[in-house]
């Protein structure tokens, strides 16, 4: 009986390990995905190309900012064209896994960067809100605050 119940403890042991690893590298895979969209959004802002946070924002996204709060449209029009950024690094990063359809991710923002006669802060802290819809990550929510010196 001792025999059969270790045999079964083994067996269920092996199989919550496997499970939990696949699920690592499942969201392993999902924080590389959901970086890279990170990357794509600030090369965009550097190069004021407006069509990337038209075909991956959500049509409710917010961007908080220190210039205020913008709607997608508003980003699109004035927003993703208003600053002038001569350079940025993103480190730091953590992936929140809220459901299979919704992630939060926040990092670290080095900048270099003037929006109209004000200058970003250096040092930002972001998060970001992606939601899945049709297969696809969207950005839902975007907001920033600078990190003291």
């Amino acid at each position: 009986m001792n025999k059969i119940i270790l045999t079964l403890t083994f067996f269920l042991s092996s199989l919550l390990v496997s499970f939990g690893q696949s699920k690592t590298v499942a969201d392993g895979e999902l924080k590389n995905k959901i970086i890279a969209l990170e990357m794509e959004a600030w090369k965009a802002w550097q190069n004021k190309d407006s069509n990337w946070f038209r075909e991956n924002a959500t049509e409710e996204c917010l961007w908080v900012t220190p210039g205020g709060v913008s709607n997608k449209a508003d980003w699109i029009k004035t927003g993703a064209s208003a600053c002038d950024v001569k350079s940025y690094s993103l480190d730091n990063y953590q992936l929140v896994t809220l459901n299979d359809k919704s992630v939060v991710i926040t990092y670290t923002a080095t900048v270099d960067a003037t929006c109209g006669n004000y200058k970003l802060p250096n040092k930002m802290r972001a998060s970001v809100s992606y939601v899945k819809r049709k297969g696809k990550w969207l950005e839902a929510f975007y907001m920033e605050m600078p990190i003291p010196d």
